[in-house]
């Protein structure tokens, strides 16, 4: 039968709305009054059909994953692989492994810093790092030698057979008194040293203060040595001034007076070592020094510094006579 429209004037039958669910947290009440029995919620899509929710992921853990702060496990060793060897040399800061030798000449692991003290300048700092970390300071302290040139004297003297014992030595500018520790200890004697400071006294030498330059003290060594000398030593330089070849001339100048002075005391057959610099004007002292002795030579030790300009005049066979200009 046709469903007629309803007639102008009549009142509308009421419609009861269509019931919708909505999911709710498992566990609570539905509005039954009967509790959810542990089922996983229910959500109703726009399309009228209800799907079961996804259960829910981690995301805190797989973003500390991917960010690196969780540390991915390392997988275990295979069944019966070799464990990795420990090494067999324990290495510490400031030492050298077992088994490994020190370089030649070296006697000190460890550098010594210096620090920059109150009224201290650069050229004394430097100074001061330079002798403690100085092989030949440490040698000669252990040793017992009153200064590093003794090692020079000592080279030297192997070198060229100076010291012979018995023999008188004269040594000017003989401070601290490293080389007359060298010449006692080599079997020389009579020994005597002058200087114009005063030098602390060493067993078996003459020490006498004043100036080689004073009239009477050729006089004085020859009666203190007991004769004429057989090797004339001069470890003297002036104080420098910083200037190269201000400092080269006076030293150069320094040894003449020593030379000059020693063809007054030597005995024929002497030898003579005298300190120089280079620089050039050292070459002239040597065509005088030629004439006065058979063998003339330059030197320079080991124990001299590499940086230094410092030589040594050595000469030897002394043929007597006064120096002619």
């Amino acid at each position: 039968m046709a469903k007629q429209p309803p007639r102008p004037g009549a009142p509308r039958k009421a419609t009861t709305p269509r019931k919708t669910t909505t999911a709710k947290p498992a566990g609570s009440k539905p509005s039954g009054g009967k509790p959810n029995a542990g089922k996983p919620p229910v959500a109703k899509p726009s399309g009228g059909r209800a799907t079961a929710a996804k259960a829910p992921t981690r995301p805190a853990a797989a973003a500390k994953r991917a960010a690196g702060k969780l540390a991915t496990p390392k997988p275990a060793p295979a069944k019966g692989a070799p464990k990795a060897a420990k090494s067999a040399v324990k290495l510490t800061p400031g030492k050298a492994p077992a088994g490994k030798k020190k370089p030649s000449g070296a006697k000190r692991g460890l550098t010594v810093m210096v620090r920059t003290g109150r009224g201290r300048t650069t050229a004394s700092q430097q100074w001061l790092k330079r002798q403690l970390n100085d092989p030949y300071v440490a040698a000669a302290q252990a040793q017992g030698w009153r200064s590093r040139a003794a090692f020079k004297l000592i080279e030297m003297d192997d070198r060229y057979e100076l010291i012979k014992p018995g023999m008188r030595v004269l040594d000017l500018g003989a401070a601290p008194g490293g080389w007359c520790q060298v010449a006692r200890k080599r079997g020389a004697g009579p020994v005597v040293a002058l200087d114009l400071l005063p030098v602390d006294p060493i067993v078996g030498v003459t020490m006498l203060q004043g100036d080689f330059n004073d009239d009477d003290m050729p006089a004085r060594l020859e009666a203190a040595l007991g004769g004429k000398a057989d090797l004339v030593l001069s470890d003297m330089a002036p104080n420098t001034t910083g200037h190269n070849a201000t400092d080269h001339l006076r030293i150069i100048a320094l040894a003449e007076l020593a030379l000059d002075f020693a063809v007054k005391v030597l005995a024929p057959g002497g030898a003579f070592v005298a300190k120089v610099f280079q620089g050039g004007s050292e070459k002239q002292m040597l065509a005088p020094m030629k004439l006065l002795f058979a063998h003339v030579r330059h030197a320079k030790p080991p124990a001299s510094r590499k940086e230094s300009s410092e030589l040594y005049v050595v000469a030897t066979g002394f043929r007597g006579g006064a120096r002619e200009d």
